[in-house]
């Protein structure tokens, strides 16, 4: 082949992609599972870690909102990571940071500590865990961008992405069986600090370099490293951004409530922790199978807002049925249907948001587009969580309830889910009339690839031209 026709060939498409791609996917995906369970541990068995840790309800609710606290401020210094030091560093970093926060976690429930130090100590390891989670979730849409095929995007954020979920699935679905059976927090805690661990060494040891030898796509090849502070500016002009930008956040929010209160929410009613980590399990899985399926359509059809516009009207169709049967009693069957399509429609959103933040801010870079959607969805969730708790009451007695015993059980949380269900229907509403996106970058590759195949023909035609004329 010409080696002036090269260049010109690996432009119009002929770009490579590495087997490693998938052992680093392989990677970020153990550490995000790991993180989540780290971040959730505490939320199907809440009243028993409230007993354990010597504290309220309301505290041992801090140790899941303190990850939406701490991220905010963080998020910022993650997007300069990403963009100036690279997907290497910023993972390794996370699963350090992940690993010290899971052992730190045992240390403080061991039995030489006294009870007014389990907490703080309990807390600190959160914190830590916190700060390593925007390192994990602004990851996937980077990763999928440098390192992955335009035909296969969708479907590596998909798989990064979900492999949160799948933390929360293990943690509603173990925390339970393990406090159950031996009621001992202890254990727990070193369960779930063994993957942190072996995370942080796959990712030290394995990870090599922050972006293949040779890009897989002409936008992996042009991908922008401009100032964290230009693109935010640029991002703050363009409505589609923003319009998504609220849904997701919104989405994220409802699903953080969800997740965080579910087992408060069903004790009052009569349902054990069981039946509430199996309505989250059943969540969760259904919410995988709706991504898995959502990421493989949208990778063969583009159809980014079509898709995302059916998922969000569903989403909140489910999520007002679960504020009314929720608060219905001996209906454990309605409710796990409920749930399990709440997850089905409303997880399908969380990776092609992240695919279509991207598409509709190009050029902008990836880490800031993702990062600013986390942010909001950070926000919103501290906001959602504390008003629900807020608008909580409490009622003089509940002969069905088998929360346990303390100054926050028997809370009525009928007005809670149903204001849940409003703001759903209200965010998911406005999208649907007013996000109207533009697909940048396929539209920038799709410029890039006729213009070289311009080149290319003309760069042939000479050549040809020119061989007559020497005949």
């Amino acid at each position: 082949m010409d080696d002036e026709l090269r260049p010109l060939l690996r432009n119009a498409g002929e770009f490579r992609v590495y087997r490693r791609r998938w052992f680093i996917l392989c990677v970020l995906c153990l550490l995000n599972c790991s993180n989540s369970v780290l971040w959730l541990t505490f939320a199907p068995v809440a009243d028993r870690a409230a007993e354990g840790l010597h504290v309220s309800l309301d505290e041992v609710n801090w140790l899941s909102l303190v990850y939406m606290v701490v991220a905010i401020p963080f998020s910022f210094v993650t997007t300069w990571m990403l963009d100036t030091l690279g997907l290497r560093l910023t993972l390794i970093l996370g699963s350090w940071l992940n690993m010290a926060g899971g052992i730190l976690r045992v240390v403080g429930v061991l039995s030489y500590l006294p009870d007014k130090a389990m907490f703080p100590v309990v807390m600190t390891g959160q914190t830590l865990c916190a700060l390593a989670q925007p390192m994990v979730i602004f990851t996937p849409t980077k990763l999928a961008a440098l390192w992955f095929p335009e035909n296969q995007r969708a479907t590596a954020n998909m798989i990064a992405s979900m492999s949160n979920p799948l933390g929360l699935l293990f943690v509603n679905v173990f925390s339970p069986m393990i406090i159950s059976d031996t009621n001992n927090l202890l254990k727990l805690l070193i369960i779930y600090a063994i993957p942190a661990i072996v995370v942080c060494l796959l990712a030290t040891v394995g990870i090599r370099e922050s972006v293949p030898p040779t890009p897989p796509s002409a936008s992996a090849e042009n991908s922008s490293s401009e100032p964290c502070t230009q693109g935010i500016k640029q991002l703050m002009k363009n409505k589609a951004y923003l319009m998504l930008l609220m849904c997701f956040g919104s989405t994220v929010a409802a699903f953080t409530c969800f997740a965080t209160l579910l087992e408060q929410i069903l004790c009052v009613k009569g349902y054990y922790k069981d039946f509430a980590g199996l309505c989250g399990a059943l969540f969760i899985v259904f919410g995988v199978i709706g991504a898995f399926l959502l990421g493989l359509f949208v990778d063969k059809t583009k159809k980014f807002a079509e898709s995302i516009k059916i998922s969000v009207c569903l989403m909140s169709l489910a999520c007002t049925a679960f504020a009314v049967v929720s608060q219905m009693r001996e209906q454990k069957a309605v409710v796990a249907v409920v749930c399990a399509l709440f997850g089905f429609f409303g997880f399908a959103i969380y990776p092609i948001a992240m695919e279509l933040s991207v598409e509709c801010s190009y050029p902008v870079g990836e880490a800031t587009s993702a990062g600013l959607m986390f942010i909001s969805g950070q926000i919103l969730s501290i906001i959602y969580s504390n008003l629900l708790q807020v608008l909580t009451t409490k009622m003089a007695y509940s002969p069905i309830s088998v929360c346990a015993a303390g100054i926050n059980a028997n809370l009525s949380w009928t007005v809670p889910v149903l204001v849940l269900a409003g703001l759903c229907c209200v965010s998911s509403c406005s999208f649907v009339i007013f996000f109207n996106p533009e697909y940048r970058r396929l539209r920038a590759e799709a410029d890039a690839a006729a213009d070289t195949s311009a080149q290319t023909s003309e760069h042939t035609l000479r050549g040809e031209t020119d061989h007559t004329g020497d005949t």
